[in-house]
């Protein structure tokens, strides 16, 4: 039987690429091939972006209370799809089904947030700025967008974008990752069905190369993306040779602080959901723990034997908490990880190499080591897998400089019941997103996804009204009548 070939969305329906380049999407937690993608040619990116740029002539000009009503159709019909499109991630992705299910909620919580653009685009106006003479600020659509997000978060990641472009006017052409390309396919069903005008929500398919061709084509006014910070910096490289406009969420090494007075029945079980969530391949991802003082001779042996209940298997399966990782690669470059944190003086105390796991799929065991010299790679890179390393700290100050030594500013939290050690934390702590007692310092949809340093790329982030300044440009008009 063959396997699906998936289509683009271009001009309002449906379209098979003529591309003899196929790439294959994996079912990670068995190690087979489901679809094939294809690598979208530069005439058919060329077309994709002349669609959504016909469109975008009359979509600007509807009205924004009914610009929203797809959306509010939309977020409908992904409510009524929530559980088939949560195991769609869970197939493609790896990660267990209750975290997929949490993912669509964040998508839904987007595409809810977008639908209140009557207000969040509203401008600003002043009477008789000089005798006679009025001043107005409008906030005005710009045209397409590329949105190309990463593979960890193949839902939510693009409506921390799409969505919002969208109610303000724009239009867009959504490349997701080649790893993952079905969640948007499908979401994209739904898109068709609540009512979109021909072009005004477009999907390509492909790899960095049709990324690239987006970026390059005149047609597009700015890109949205989210990705490692390499690819990130050149992207935006990129897009600033091209003139666009971009940001550009990157690379992360988020750290959790522990104090002696902090409360370990709750902090335990969230540092574990913080780390090995996802099987560690989120960018809010808490891989490094920092237990502060004494409280590391209670919090360590937590931690690790916390770590050895995990049980890893297929993530639709009941009982399994934590999925595969997205690649064979992927798992062998975490290997060579492991043995080179050994090599650089780190204490393995649990060893996700020799962990049961299912015999086929890219599976790896959660990780602890101790006792982590803070050069060291895991201790610096973004490994962007189950591993744990923990960097004892004698003081909070300690902990603090640990945290902004990195290049790294996502996120870092905190677990305390100081109010005091809390507010010097949040204030000293160089990163965007800071977590008091809580597992994830995930900003909700009417926040703005707030990364830092070479954690992102660019002056706005995603999400609320931050995304609604990105997709739009002030207008001013001075006005008289004589």
């Amino acid at each position: 039987m063959s396997e699906t070939i998936l289509r683009n969305y271009v001009g309002g329906g449906w379209a098979a690429s003529t591309s003899s380049a196929l790439l294959d999407v994996h079912d990670p937690a068995l190690g087979t091939s489901i679809a094939k993608v294809p690598v979208s040619t530069r005439d058919e990116v060329d077309a994709a972006v002349r669609a959504a740029q016909d469109a975008f002539r009359a979509w600007r000009e509807v009205p924004p209370p009914d610009r929203v009503q797809p959306l509010f159709r939309l977020r409908r019909f992904l409510q009524e799809q929530r559980d088939e499109i949560a195991a769609g991630i869970t197939q493609e992705h790896g990660k267990v089904l209750e975290e997929a299910r949490a993912e669509v909620r964040r998508t839904i919580d987007n595409v809810e947030v977008a639908c209140g653009i009557p207000s969040l685009m509203q401008g600003r106006t002043l009477a008789q700025i000089a005798r006679g003479i009025d001043e107005a600020a409008e906030r005005v659509p710009l045209g397409v967008f590329a949105v190309i997000p990463p593979f960890n978060f193949p839902a939510m990641v693009p409506a921390w974008f799409w969505p919002y472009a969208i109610a303000c006017g724009n239009t867009v052409v959504v490349k997701p990752s080649e790893r993952v390309p079905m969640t948007m396919q499908r979401i994209f069903e739904l898109i068709d069905a609540a009512g979109f005008p021909p072009g005004v929500a477009t999907l390509i398919n492909g790899d960095r190369s049709v990324t690239e061709a987006l970026i390059e084509h005149p047609g597009v006014a700015g890109v949205s993306s989210v990705t490692s910070t390499p690819t990130a910096k050149a992207i935006y490289a990129l897009a600033a040779q091209h003139g666009k406009r971009v940001q550009c969420g990157a690379g992360a090494k988020n750290f959790i602080v522990v104090l002696p007075d902090a409360d370990l029945d709750q902090a335990v079980p969230n540092i574990i959901d913080s780390v090995y969530g996802s099987a560690g391949q989120r960018c809010l991802a808490g891989s490094n723990v920092v237990p502060v003082g004494s409280v590391a001779e209670e919090l360590v042996p937590a931690l690790v034997e916390a770590a050895s209940h995990i049980v890893t298997g297929n993530g639709l399966d009941a009982g399994v908490t934590m999925g595969p990782l997205i690649s064979q690669a992927a798992r062998e470059r975490l290997i060579s990880y492991i043995e080179r944190g050994a090599k650089e003086g780190a204490a393995l105390l649990l060893d996700g190499r020799s962990a049961r796991v299912p015999p086929e799929g890219f599976f790896l065991g959660p990780t602890v080591f101790d006792h982590v010299p803070p050069e060291s790679a895991i201790a610096c890179d973004e490994i962007f897998g189950p591993v744990m390393s923990i960097l004892r700290a004698p003081s909070l100050d300690r902990a603090i400089e640990m945290i902004n030594a990195s290049p790294y500013g996502n996120s870092a939290i905190i677990y305390t019941q100081s109010g005091k050690a809390a507010r010097d934390f949040a204030r000293q702590v160089d990163c965007g997103m800071i977590g008091v007692n809580v597992g994830l310092a995930a900003p909700m949809a009417f926040f703005p996804f707030g990364g830092r340093k070479e954690s992102f790329l660019g002056v706005l982030h995603g999400q609320s009204q931050d995304a609604v300044d990105f997709f739009t440009e002030k207008k001013i008009a001075i006005t008289r009548w004589w």
